[in-house]
């Protein structure tokens, strides 16, 4: 039992699940190269954000015939462009087992009033995904759930002879977890998770498939300017190869482009994915030797490696919500443990960072500092 605070502390008491930690080697001199007071579309802003989409087609592995585009709003605007521009030519499945699929459900439901098939589950379980039509529906799925830590443990489910498109929220899996892209349509996701950039940026993949939807379907609804994706019936092929709908933030496409070549040095995709595997087992196996916490994935093969979201289980404990804040609270002051609270719509618990560019010795330094904030918050409610 540890009653007294433990000797070791991280080095980085950064967990927050977004914006991330930073990579190891950062420091502000990394972005003394950054196309500041430049125009994005001058050369030199051009090359940067080309560099940007590679660098992504390069590390994730994404077939050269996907479209990768920088969008605006991070992932979420991502997310809506690809609901406001593809849906509603046929069926479609909304799939949610956490509050981003939730919002999802919400804006396809009630925003584009599009009579979807909702399939939900609780926090900690995942929707049954042998029963999801994606031979003849769109499909709208997280990959993994940020909120619930519950994860898509494979792409069998999703049929290789699909009419309908997958449409696949990926932000707090790419760089963490194998996307299959030949059962991918689309796919978002932003910087800021796994690579530990900075806010505000989207990136949105597109298969050949759903390019065909985009240069086949107009919907029914009005696009706001920033979701348009065609002109005239045909894909606008600059916003996947830089120039972007709106203006970026050059120094956040900097911070970007250093980040990909911190991930080329730890061993590209695998090491990145090696980085969250041993950050995440670390934490599981504290929860294994312990009968007071407990992982919220119920189901092993799809717990999170990234987004590691864990329950406090014990009887002495008097009101779950404000006991794990407290325990967060502890652990903030000590700066041992940062931004771990568990998301406001999830249930009470925290939510450990796991990605890569936390340090293992950092994961295994602030563990026995958990215990330390635990026991100290059971022996305060007297």
């Amino acid at each position: 039992m540890a009653t007294h605070a433990p000797a070791t502390r991280p080095a980085n008491p950064r967990f927050s699940s977004g914006p991330c930690a930073k990579i190891p080697t950062f420091s502000l001199d990394k972005l003394s190269d950054a196309a500041l007071g430049r125009s994005h579309r001058a050369a030199v802003g051009k090359t940067k954000l080309k560099d940007a989409i590679e660098g992504t087609r390069e590390i994730l592995g994404i077939p050269a015939d996907y479209k990768i585009g920088i969008v605006p709003a991070s992932d979420t605007g991502a997310v809506e462009m690809a609901l406001w521009n593809l849906l509603g030519a046929r069926g479609v499945e909304m799939l949610a087992w956490e509050s981003f699929g939730a919002g999802w459900v919400t804006d396809v439901v009630k925003q584009l009033k599009i009579d979807a098939e909702v399939k939900t589950a609780d926090y900690g379980q995942i929707v049954d995904l042998t029963t999801v039509d994606t031979k003849n529906n769109d499909v709208v799925f997280t990959w993994n759930g940020t909120t619930s830590g519950v994860r898509v443990p494979n792409a069998d489910w999703i049929a290789d002879d699909r009419e309908g498109l997958t449409i696949c929220d990926a932000t707090s899996a790419a760089f963490a977890m194998d996307l299959p892209w030949d059962k991918l349509d689309v796919t978002t996701f932003s910087w800021q998770k796994v690579l530990g950039g900075e806010a505000a940026h989207g990136i949105l993949v597109l298969s050949p498939r759903a390019v065909e939807r985009l240069e086949s379907y107009t919907p029914a609804w009005p696009l706001p300017k920033l979701f348009r994706l065609t002109k005239g019936g045909k894909l606008i092929d600059g916003i996947f190869s830089g120039a972007t709908i709106n203006t970026p933030s050059m120094l956040a496409v900097e911070d970007y482009l250093v980040a990909l070549d911190w991930a080329r040095d730890v061993g590209g995709l695998q090491g990145l994915q090696d980085r969250a595997d041993a950050n995440a087992q670390a934490v599981f196996d504290f929860c294994d030797a312990r009968p007071w916490i407990a992982n919220l994935a119920e189901d092993e093969a799809t717990r999170s490696n990234t987004s590691v979201c864990l329950k406090f289980d014990d009887a002495r404990i008097q009101d779950g919500a404000t006991f794990a804040k407290a325990v967060a609270k502890r652990l903030e002051a000590e700066n041992i443990a940062l931004d771990i609270g568990a998301y406001r719509d999830a249930p009470a618990g925290l939510r450990i960072w796991c990605g890569g560019t936390v340090e293992t010795a950092d994961i295994a330094a602030m563990l026995p500092w958990l215990e330390w904030a635990f026991e100290a918050e059971i022996a305060a409610q007297g």
